[in-house]
């Protein structure tokens, strides 16, 4: 099992990657919408993944 400190880097890269997803998708949404909601689907899974490891994070923490 990971550290906590391993889950927090990595939910710090799942949010950066998220933001830079979305900001990519807002440029693109006029131009190729299809990409753009490429890029947004796969902002949605990250931040589906994002959400389950800040629970683990939480269960950990309580745990401590």
């Amino acid at each position: 099992m990971p550290s906590l400190a391993q889950m927090t880097g990595s939910l710090n890269i799942h949010n950066f990657y998220i933001g830079k997803l979305k900001a990519k998708q807002e440029q693109l949404f006029d131009r190729d919408p299809e990409l753009a909601m490429l890029l947004d689907n796969v902002a949605a899974v990250l931040s589906e993944h994002a959400v389950a490891l800040a629970e683990d994070i939480a269960d950990m923490d309580d745990d401590t």
